[in-house]
C-alpha cells in the first residue's frame, strides 16, 4: 500500500528528531532559547566561551566554567596551528569553502584531550590560514591568552582587533552557536547516531552548511546591496525584482513566521560597527522598504527579516571576506554541532527514517 504524505511531512517539518536540552526554536513566536537562556540575552551577558560552556555541560552532563573553555580552546588553537602542515596540503587549488572542508575532514583524535576542544579549536586556526593563503600571505599563529573572538579576528588580518570588532564578531559566534535542529545539526546527529565519532560527525556537519539554501545565504545579501547601489535605487530595484518573482535575499526562514530573533541581536551588533565601514542607514531603509514590499504583496503571510542579513553586514564590517562566511559560520556553529553529537551518542538512538516509496511495484509473483 502506497501512503502519500503532504509536501511538509516529506520535509519532515514539526517531525522530533530527538530530545534535547541544547536549543529550541519557535517559530511561531520568533524564540530561540540556548541552552536555557534567550538568545538575546547571552549574546548581550555571553561570550563565545560561555554559551560553548552551557551547551557542553548540557550535551556531556559535565560542570566546565566559562574560563576552562577559554583556557582549552587557547590551547586547543595552538595545537591546530602546529598541525597545519599536515592539513594544508590537501586543500591545494580548492577555494576557502572547499578547503575549509578538506582540512577539516583531516582532524584527528588527540591523545587524552577532549575532541569538542580539538574541533572548535581548529576551525578558525583553519580559517584563517586559508583565508591568508588566498592573499599569498602566511598564517598567523594563535594567542592562547585571547577570547576565541579576538584570535579569530587577529588570525584572520594579521594585526590586534579593535574592542569593538571583538564584541561584535563575540555577538555573532554566540547568536550562531546553536540553532535548534537545522539542516547541518541533524546531518551531525544523524552521523553521531551510528556511533561514528565526532570528527566524522562535525565534518558531514559542514558539509550540510555548504548548501546554499542552509549556510549560503549572507554573501547574496552584499550581492543585493551592491547592485540596489544607492538610496534612490532602492524602490525601482526590489520593485522590479519582485515583479520578476526573484528571492529577497536575507529575508523570510523555514522556521520562523515573524521576524527572527536573531536578525535583532545582529543589528545592534551591527549598530557599534557603523562608523567601521558598516553603511547601517543604507542597509536599514533597503531592510525597511523590502519588508513593507513583501507585506503589500503577501500581507497574510510576509517574508520578515533574517538572520543572514545582519550578517552579512556585520562580517563585511569586519573585513572578512565573502567567500570566507562558510567557514567563520562553522566557527560558530562548531560549538553546536559537538554538543549535539555528543547528546546524541550519550542518549539518543540510531536515526533511521523511512520513506514513502512512490515507484513502479513488480507484477505478483507467481510460483
Amino acid at each position: 500500500m502506497n501512503i502519500h504524505l503532504t509536501k511538509s511531512q516529506i520535509g519532515l517539518d514539526g517531525v522530533p528528531a530527538a530530545e534535547t536540552v541544547l536549543s529550541h526554536v519557535d517559530g511561531e513566536r520568533g524564540e530561540l532559547i540556548i541552552a536555557g537562556e534567550h538568545v538575546g540575552t547571552l549574546a548581550s551577558a555571553s561570550s563565545f566561551e560561555g554559551v560553548t560552556a552551557r551547551l557542553w555541560n548540557g550535551a556531556s552532563q559535565t560542570t566546565l566554567s566559562e574560563a576552562n573553555v577559554r583556557a582549552s580552546l587557547g590551547a586547543a588553537r595552538e595545537r591546530a596551528f602546529a598541525r597545519l602542515s599536515g592539513l594544508l596540503p590537501t586543500t591545494q587549488g580548492m577555494g576557502i569553502v572547499d578547503g575549509f572542508r578538506a582540512a577539516v575532514a583531516g582532524l584527528r583524535a588527540e591523545d587524552g584531550l577532549a575532541h569538542e576542544a580539538t574541533i572548535v579549536g581548529a576551525f578558525p586556526v583553519i580559517a584563517g590560514a586559508l583565508v591568508r593563503r588566498a592573499k599569498g600571505l602566511d598564517p598567523v599563529a594563535p594567542d592562547p591568552n585571547l577570547s576565541h573572538a579576538a584570535d579569530t579576528l587577529r588570525m584572520l588580518h594579521g594585526h590586534a582587533p579593535a574592542a569593538r570588532e571583538v564584541t561584535a564578531l563575540d555577538a555573532y559566534l554566540v547568536t550562531a552557536s546553536d540553532h535548534g535542529m537545522n539542516a547541518s545539526t541533524f546531518t551531525a546527529r544523524v552521523v553521531a547516531s551510528t556511533q561514528a565519532d565526532l570528527f566524522a560527525a562535525v565534518t558531514a556537519g559542514y558539509c550540510a552548511l555548504t548548501g546554499p539554501l542552509h549556510g549560503g545565504a549572507p554573501e547574496p545579501v552584499l550581492e543585493m546591496l551592491d547592485a540596489i547601489g544607492s538610496r534612490e535605487r532602492i524602490q525601482p530595484w526590489v520593485d522590479a525584482a519582485l515583479a520578476r518573482g526573484e528571492r529577497m535575499m536575507g529575508f523570510g526562514h523555514r522556521v520562523y513566521r515573524v521576524r527572527d530573533p536573531r536578525a535583532d541581536v545582529l543589528k545592534t551588533a551591527v549598530e557599534a560597527l557603523a562608523s567601521n565601514g558598516a553603511d547601517l542607514p543604507f542597509a536599514g531603509e533597503v531592510e525597511a522598504y523590502i519588508r513593507a514590499a513583501l507585506r503589500k504583496k503577501n500581507p497574510e503571510r510576509p517574508l520578515e527579516t533574517n538572520v543572514e542579513f545582519f550578517t552579512a553586514i556585520l562580517l563585511d564590517a569586519l573585513t572578512i571576506p565573502r567567500q570566507a562566511f562558510t567557514p567563520i559560520f562553522a566557527v560558530a556553529r562548531s560549538a553546536g554541532w559537538t554538543a549535539h553529537a555528543r547528546e546524541q551518542q550519550r542518549t539518543g538512538r540510531l536515526i533511521r527514517p523511512s520513506s514513502s516509496y512512490v515507484g513502479a511495484m513488480p507484477k505478483p509473483y507467481v510460483a
